[in-house]
C-alpha cells in the first residue's frame, strides 16, 4: 500500500528493519523464534540473557530484533550474527549488541492468552508490561500512535534511521498470525539514478535478463550496487537493441558483479560490460552494505543526466544525532 490509511480505527507504528521474533519465557527458559519457527537465540545471546532477567517469569512477546550502528539501523550487522561459530557470535554481541523492539503481547505474566483481544486492549497490556522498564534498554517498547499525522511525521523523520516505513493496525482486530487482514504495511518509496554498467542475458528467450546498476564512489570508481529485471518479454527484446551496440569496456571500475556460486549457474553470472552512457532511474526499498538489498524496479531512462551525477550520496541516510532513543515517544 502506498497511502497511510485513515478513518479513526487505526494504530500506527514504525516499521523496523530487522528480524521478526517471537519471545517465549517460562521460568528460566527463554526461546527466541522467527515467525517461520527457526530458533534465533544462539545468534543473540545478549537478548536471551536480558529477557531471562526480566521480573515477569512467563510471557510471549512479538517484536523485531534490530541493531543500531551510529544511531542508524544496520541490517548488515544483523546478518553477521548468522554465523556457525559461537565465539564469533559472542564477540559480535559484545561489540554491537542487539535490541528487541516489542509491539505485541500474546501471553501475559499470569499465563493468560491475549491473542483474541482487540489490538487496542493488547497494546494497553503491553504498556503495563513495560511500565517499570528502561526506555533505552535492550528490550524496548516500540512506539505507537492513533494519530495519522504522527505516522506521516515518522515516515519522513525516521528515514534518517533507516526505517522501512509504517505499519497500520486495526484497533479492533484480534492477533492474526500470518494474515494481513488486521494490518497493512506502507513502505517509503525511494528512487535513485544509476549508471548501467553492464547487463546479463536472460537464461531463456535470448532477451536481456537484467541491467546491472552502478554508482560512483568517493574515488570516482563505478561500483556495482545491484540490478533491475522488471521487464516483460517484449521489453527484454527491445533492450537488446539499446545495450548490444554499446558492449565494451570499462564496465565497473570499482566493485564488479560477483562470480558463480552454489545458488547461481555459470550462465546466470556471465555479464557484458558497458561504457557509462546509459542512466536509468529505479525504485528501491532498501540500500545497505553498499548495494540495493533486493532487486529494483526500472522506472525510466534519464538521458539528461550525466554519469558522474550518479553517486552514493543519493542513497545515504541523513545522519541525525540522538535518533536511537528516538523522537519515537511522540
Amino acid at each position: 500500500m502506498d497511502e497511510i490509511p485513515g478513518g479513526g480505527n487505526w494504530f500506527y507504528e514504525p516499521k523496523w528493519d530487522g528480524f521478526r521474533c517471537l519471545v517465549f519465557r517460562k521460568n528460566n527458559q527463554v526461546l527466541l523464534q522467527s515467525k517461520a519457527g527457526q530458533p534465533l537465540g544462539r545468534y543473540f545471546p545478549e537478548l536471551v540473557s536480558v529477557l531471562a532477567r526480566l521480573p515477569q517469569e512467563q510471557f510471549v512477546l512479538d517484536g523485531e530484533i534490530v541493531i543500531f550502528h551510529d544511531d542508524v539501523l544496520s541490517f548488515d550487522d544483523l546478518l553477521l550474527r548468522i554465523h556457525p561459530a559461537e565465539s564469533r557470535i559472542r564477540k559480535l554481541s559484545a561489540e554491537s549488541p542487539a535490541s528487541l523492539m516489542c509491539f505485541d503481547l500474546l501471553v501475559d505474566e499470569a499465563g493468560e492468552k491475549l491473542t483474541d483481544l482487540p489490538f487496542r486492549d493488547r497494546r494497553k497490556r503491553l504498556e503495563e508490561f513495560f511500565r517499570n522498564m528502561s526506555k533505552n534498554g535492550m528490550v524496548r517498547l516500540s512506539p505507537v500512535s492513533p494519530d495519522r499525522s504522527q505516522a506521516e511525521r515518522w515516515m519522513q523523520e525516521l528515514a534518517s534511521m533507516g526505517l522501512d516505513g509504517i505499519i497500520a493496525k486495526r484497533a479492533d482486530e484480534p492477533y492474526r498470525s500470518g494474515e494481513r487482514t488486521a494490518m497493512v504495511k506502507i513502505k517509503r518509496i525511494r528512487t535513485a539514478d544509476c549508471v548501467v554498467g553492464g547487463f546479463r542475458y536472460a537464461e531463456k528467450g535470448g532477451g536481456i535478463g537484467s541491467l546491472l546498476l552502478g554508482l560512483y564512489n568517493d574515488q570516482g570508481l563505478l561500483d556495482h550496487v545491484g540490478f533491475t529485471s522488471s521487464f516483460n518479454a517484449d521489453q527484454r527484446q527491445e533492450l537488446k537493441k539499446i545495450v548490444e551496440p554499446l558492449v565494451g569496456p570499462p564496465g565497473f571500475t570499482g566493485h564488479a558483479p560477483g562470480g558463480p556460486s552454489r545458488w547461481s549457474t555459470k550462465r546466470s553470472t556471465e555479464w557484458q560490460p558497458l561504457p557509462p552512457k546509459l542512466i536509468c532511474e529505479v525504485q528501491y526499498d532498501h540500500f545497505s552494505g553498499g548495494r540495493f538489498r533486493h532487486g529494483t524496479k526500472f522506472l525510466r531512462w534519464r538521458p539528461e543526466k550525466k554519469a558522474d551525477q550518479c553517486t552514493f550520496e543519493q542513497v545515504k541516510p541523513a545522519r541525525k544525532q540522538g535518533t536511537s532513543d528516538l523522537r519515537l515517544a511522540g
